[in-house]
């Protein structure tokens, strides 16, 4: 594991994405092919389930450390991070005779492989006793140096998590194993178990056979902001126009008899959304549709909260399939009769996808659960900014806009697929708490709590943790250490005098939450060191922005 940590420091230690890259190539190259597979499995972004939770761990380090309690809760007050906590404070703490379970000494090693340490050791632990979870994880504390010692309680608590984008993870893989990027991203989509076979296959030159898994998705292809003008784009015919769906990004797939829906997050979500999965049987075998999925209701889209009521529910029940309604509107076409139609040109694989969605009818007709994403008609770049300004009335987060010419890539690639979204909702809030950061930042405060005034008392509304720039935030931790009116762990109640506009995405009412509403994607739009806490914004703005989100749309419905 002591050259995964080095990698790990080495990552968190540099924003060049050259080095970054140089530097995963380097490890995924010397490793051996379990280890390789384990790490490939961390730097994707899969983790481990968590089954230790932090309150047993910071009790088994008070009594591992012989510290007192209240030394231990400052340490993590200041430090931010448990994981660094303890390998902070175990570092100093003087090893004892091996402990032994069942008889036998507990073996740690000098170095000892990530796979290894994994299959062998974490995963073996999961549904054991507490009294031998303890006196095993304790025993490593005192063994492992204090960054192995930091990764492995990230691995227990399933928080392990490094600051690598998917597309430089591929990049890196691709060199180090000299195969092409876009066959080892679509290798690397759906369900996988990192071991050393994996790893020989991910060698392989041969592109692997779609039928090797029915199930396994295409990499998405994303869209990057669009920051200048529209009209730098060119003529506005060389570009279809569509709105920008607020619901979840998805991959429909039948093949081999069955269908399988894949969000984004490569998290297999059919069971989440049964009547698209059986909708999709009138698809004809070897079909893969991109597309989004949307809580839909009397022929318009409704807000992403309610959505939000399917995904989160682990049994759906009658009721929410009826409070609920969802739709799948399909804008591209990945998969024909089992072909990969990817490299065609966009306008050629809509035609298919008109094509295969009207040999569906009257399963396709108005009101399917399965549809194209109709195209937004405009004759030119000014006529479109006209409707992009009724996207708020659709229910819509603006438009998309895609070269007709593109074909279908991976991952964020510039200058074929363009998001032009609408002007995000914002409001005036005080900052009420802080948290500390993660990785880089664990020791500065970078996590905020943000309330708004309901009469004379502040109410929490919005958590954000991005938009300020590093000055910005060095200047802001200082400032928190000096006006701390409270401790709560790791969490400080500040003096409630700092002001920040926040933007946000989307607004819900919430039953959950003291305020009432439920903010989407809250991020700082900019810190309003002009602006006294006095006069910041009221509960009573946001409610009118949820009452004005929640009307009806007042335009006609294009959609089919």
């Amino acid at each position: 594991m002591r050259a995964f940590s080095e990698l790990y420091e080495e990552l968190d230690s540099t924003t060049s994405t050259r080095e970054k890259v140089d530097a995963m190539v380097s490890y995924l190259e010397e490793a051996s092919p379990a280890d390789a597979a384990w790490a490939l499995y961390i730097l994707s972004g899969r983790r481990l389930k968590r089954f230790i939770g932090p309150a047993l761990l910071r009790r088994w380090l008070i009594d591992a450390s012989a510290l007192p309690q209240w030394l231990v809760d400052e340490a993590y007050a200041s430090v931010g991070d448990l994981a660094e906590t303890i390998a902070l404070l175990m570092e100093g703490a003087a090893p004892r005779s091996p402990e032994r379970i069942e008889g036998e000494p507990i073996a740690t090693g000098p170095d000892v492989p990530l796979a290894t340490w994994i299959e062998e050791r974490v995963l073996p632990l999961r549904g054991q006793p507490e009294e031998v979870q303890r006196a095993q994880i304790t025993a490593w504390w005192r063994a492992l140096p204090s960054r192995e010692c930091f990764l492995l309680n990230k691995l227990l608590t399933g928080e392990l998590r490094v600051g690598v984008s998917e597309l430089l993870v591929t990049r890196a893989l691709s060199e180090a194993l000299d195969v092409p990027r876009t066959d080892l991203a679509r290798r690397l989509m759906g369900e996988w178990q990192p071991s050393a076979r994996f790893w020989e296959s991910l060698r392989s030159r041969e592109v692997a056979a779609t039928g090797a898994d029915e199930s396994a998705p295409y990499p998405f292809f994303l869209a990057s902001p669009l920051e200048a003008a529209p009209e730098s784009l060119g003529p506005r015919a060389d570009w279809l126009a569509e709105w920008k769906w607020d619901g979840i990004r998805g991959e429909l797939i039948r093949r081999k008899g069955e269908s399988f829906l894949w969000s984004r997050g490569e998290e297999l979500v059919t069971g989440h959304f049964p009547e698209i999965a059986a909708a999709a049987a009138a698809l004809p075998d070897g079909s893969v549709l991109d597309g989004e999925i949307l809580a839909w209701r009397g022929g318009n889209v409704q807000p992403f909260a309610d959505l939000q009521q399917r995904i989160g529910r682990k049994k759906l029940v009658p009721a929410i399939l009826e409070r609920v309604p969802v739709r799948f509107l399909a804008y591209d076409l990945l998969e024909e009769q089992g072909h990969d139609v990817r490299a065609l040109a966009l306008r050629q694989r809509r035609e298919r996808l008109a094509r295969l969605l009207e040999r569906l009818a009257p399963a396709s007709g108005p009101g399917a659960l399965i549809a194209i994403s109709p195209a937004v008609e405009a004759q030119s770049w000014e006529e479109l900014a006209y409707v992009r300004e009724q996207s708020r009335s659709r229910g819509v987060e603006g438009l998309m806009l895609k070269a007709l010419d593109s074909a279908y890539g991976t991952g964020r690639q510039r200058g074929s697929w363009w998001k032009w979204k609408v002007d995000p909702y914002s409001f005036d809030g005080v900052m009420l708490y802080a948290e500390p950061g993660h990785g880089r930042r664990s020791n500065l405060y970078t996590d905020y709590t943000f309330g708004v005034w309901r009469g004379e008392e502040l109410l929490p509304v919005a958590k954000a943790y991005s938009g300020l720039g590093d000055e910005e935030i060095q200047a802001l931790d200082r400032w928190i250490r000096e006006h701390t009116e409270e401790k709560f762990g790791p969490v400080r109640r500040v003096e409630p005098s700092q002001v920040f506009e926040v933007a946000f995405e989307g607004i819900a009412a919430s039953n959950r939450h003291k305020s009432g509403i439920a903010l989407r994607f809250p991020r700082i739009a900019r810190w309003r060191v002009d602006k006294p806490a006095g006069d910041a914004d009221t509960l009573e703005l946001l409610h009118e922005i949820l009452r004005a989100h929640r009307a009806p749309p007042v335009l006609s419905s294009p959609y089919p």
